[in-house]
């Protein structure tokens, strides 16, 4: 197919009879253009015009009839070996060149190679005039250029288009550099599209199993669409993404997928497993939202990608302004729920199904989530599933410095009838993670942690400890590990901050209710008895069974003088550990002044000494 010349200007040319005849100039509008045209026509057309004509007078049906409606193109015009379409997006008329390049595969594969029949296209994103019957301007003439670039088979795009899709969503494609084109000023960069396919998304890498390193379950968050068509509507799913992905990327324990990567699915009709596989996402969030004066109700869906399923939708509503504060609640209420949400189908697999048919991911989350569950039955499920991990993984510092943990743990629960040997256990799980990794700000931390309560070695404790907040400013464990050294051997205030800004980096974590214990431990040190009796409350909500922070709560009520709430309390931690004594809680770590206070406390409120 050839080209016509470039457009004149109606207004520059000589008037011919009379000038009321010369219809207005149409409207500029942005369109997109594509061009396809059959390679070597008249050779084919020599050898057999019949059905050739035939053939093409098919493919024009096709295309009419099929295609471009579905693609919402409209055919501009045919002209007997070629087509001249337009197009709204440049996704849509990329989606048109694929679709209709396939028409003839069928047809090929009972034909010669010399008398196939393969298309080229060109397609070009511009500003051009049109009417009713044609279009008209350079950017057409730019999209026939391109065509003639193309190879049988392909479709070549210019940058205004590339720039409008998504490479490994729309297609696949390979940048066929600079070009010089006849009668065109200077080099077009052109790029070849090709179509996904299975081995294309197989090819994407991915950790193997084995050698995996980030253990945490992925979540992608789509942009959420607005059922209204108001343009300014828009700019509300945007601010509800944005919110959403900076929260949730603010916990350790979830993998967020960039905003670059999830936007690219605004305005798709995508399902959540087809958004999961292009974006390795185990998990996808989404959802719609509509706006009534000045309130907004969104109605969120949480998808596993894995098995197909939705596991949480919820509605919620507030007001559209909150939504521009730093601390919307209606962001919070979202995140939080969709983390809750995303939390518990993981961990609920690892309690109903065998290790061996977890992926390392759930073991990992679900190991750390049982340990801090605080019962023994949980404890041990925590330590089978980690235990999983670590043996499917043996040269990765991750697995080892939570099991680590889990040794600790064993002892702040009073599980442990040898602390000592258990927290030197802690220290040497820890060192082989520090073997493997020896920059790894969790066992740095960990094994930091485990010294700090053994009471041998405190200032290789606190070197530890203060390594991994500067190896890591952004860990919050490390932080929290902080806030213990502080409390036990160091500074009250230091306490503070540290476990405030553990707080602060992991807010929305798993483990909250351990991250309130701590900040209500250090309110204490600094004898903020109601604020450290508010954490208190607002921890043990989360997890009624968690022994320090009973005794935090009540130390703090002991000292703002509720002896009876106190008294309570002690009950509850009795019926918890009815085989503490004194001693054996002093012997748990260290003597730190607000230790020896809840010592005291205990002995007056009938805790035996020995």
């Amino acid at each position: 197919m050839t080209s016509s010349p470039p457009p004149t200007s109606p207004a520059s040319l000589p008037p011919q009879g009379d000038e009321s005849d010369v219809p207005p100039l149409p409207q500029q509008r942005h369109k997109v253009v594509l061009v396809m045209d059959l390679v070597e026509s008249v050779r084919l057309m020599a050898a057999n015009e019949a059905a050739i004509i035939n053939q093409w007078r098919g493919f024009m049906h096709h295309a009419a009839t099929q295609v471009l409606p579905t693609c919402r193109g409209r055919l501009v015009k045919s002209l007997g070996d070629g087509l001249l379409a337009e197009f709204d997006q440049s996704t849509e008329a990329v989606q048109a060149a694929l679709a209709l390049h396939r028409y003839f595969i069928p047809l090929n594969q009972t034909l010669p190679a010399s008398q196939q029949l393969h298309l080229r296209a060109g397609i070009n994103a511009t500003h051009i005039y049109a009417d009713e019957n044609d279009i008209y301007g350079q950017g057409v003439n730019l999209a026939a250029r391109v065509a003639d670039l193309a190879s049988p088979g392909e479709t070549l795009v210019t940058a205004s288009v590339f720039d409008g899709i998504v490479v490994g969503v729309d297609a696949e494609v390979e940048d066929r550099g600079e070009s010089y084109l006849k009668h065109w000023p200077e080099p077009v960069r052109t790029w070849a599209l090709y179509p996904l396919t299975p081995d294309s998304v197989a090819a994407r890498p991915r950790v193997p199993e084995g050698v995996a390193t980030d253990f945490r379950p992925s979540i992608a968050v789509v942009p959420f669409e607005t059922r209204s068509h108001a343009a300014e509507q828009y700019v509300i799913g945007e601010l509800v993404a944005d919110g959403v992905i900076a929260q949730l990327s603010r916990s350790q324990h979830l993998r967020v997928i960039s905003r670059m990567s999830t936007t690219a699915f605004r305005g798709r009709q995508r399902s959540a497993d087809e958004i999961g596989q292009q974006l390795d996402a185990s998990f996808v969030l989404g959802g719609s939202y509509v706006t009534y004066g000045d309130k907004v109700v969104i109605m969120a869906e949480l998808a596993d990608n894995r098995r197909g399923e939705v596991i949480w939708a919820e509605r919620l509503t507030g007001d559209i302004q909150d939504l521009l504060e730093t601390q919307s609640s209606l962001l919070d209420a979202l995140c939080e729920a969709c983390a809750r949400a995303l939390l518990n189908d993981v961990v609920q697999r690892t309690l109903v199904l065998p290790v061996p048919q977890l992926d390392s991911n759930a073991l990992m989350l679900g190991g750390i989530t049982l340990m801090h569950r605080s019962t023994p039955r949980d404890l041990q499920r925590s330590h089978q599933l980690l235990e999983a991990v670590v043996e499917r993984h043996k040269r990765v510092a991750t697995p080892w410095a939570w099991l680590a943990k889990w040794h600790i743990m064993q002892v702040v629960q009073g599980l442990s009838g040898e602390p000592a040997r258990d927290f030197r256990r802690a220290i040497d799980t820890a060192d082989r993670a520090l073997d493997l990794e020896p920059a790894s700000s969790l066992a740095m931390a960990i094994k930091g942690h485990a010294l700090c309560h053994l009471g041998d070695d405190v200032d290789t404790s606190r070197r530890l400890l203060q390594e991994a907040t500067q190896s890591n400013p952004n860990d919050p464990m490390a932080w929290l590990y902080n806030s213990v050294w502080s409390t036990m051997w160091g500074t009250p205030e230091d306490s503070l901050t540290e476990a405030e800004e553990a707080l602060h980096l992991s807010p929305l974590d798993p483990q909250k209710y351990y991250f309130e214990m701590m900040l209500a431990t250090s309110c204490a040190a600094t004898e903020q008895w109601a604020r450290a009796i508010d954490l208190c409350k607002a921890s043990l909500r989360k997890n009624r069974y968690h022994l320090p922070t009973i005794r935090t709560l009540l130390i703090s009520q002991y000292e703002l003088g509720q002896r009876q709430e106190a008294q309570e309390t002690f009950t509850l931690m009795r019926q918890l550990q009815p085989q503490l004594t004194v001693q054996q809680y002093l012997a748990a770590g260290g003597s730190s002044p607000l230790r020896q206070r809840v010592a005291k406390a205990l002995t007056r409120l009938g805790l035996p000494a020995h």
